[in-house]
């Protein structure tokens, strides 16, 4: 069975205002690398992405699935990719 998942406003105007397209924040949200705990009980989903730039970010998705659908709250890039990656 697979989650459903919606955006909210907050989250839609982030991407907008922070240039990540959709269709990537739905890629790292449906196939993510890694899914880390984020201020319980968040979750951030979150995978490395070349924005075609010739650098890396790592694209993070804060949410919240103690509810359905499951909530996107905000979208972010950084490159600070060490400091959020969690080594298995």
């Amino acid at each position: 069975m697979s989650t459903v998942f919606r955006y909210s406003g907050h989250s839609l105007d982030e991407m907008d205002r922070r240039g990540i397209p959709l269709e990537i924040a739905d890629t790292v949200l449906r196939h993510p690398e890694q899914i880390v705990l984020e201020r319980p009980p968040r979750k951030a989903y979150q995978s490395r992405v070349d924005f075609g730039e010739g650098k890396v970010f790592l694209v993070r998705l804060i949410v919240d699935d103690t509810v359905a659908p499951a909530v996107v709250v905000t979208v972010y890039r950084t490159g600070k990719i060490q400091k959020y990656w969690r080594q298995s």
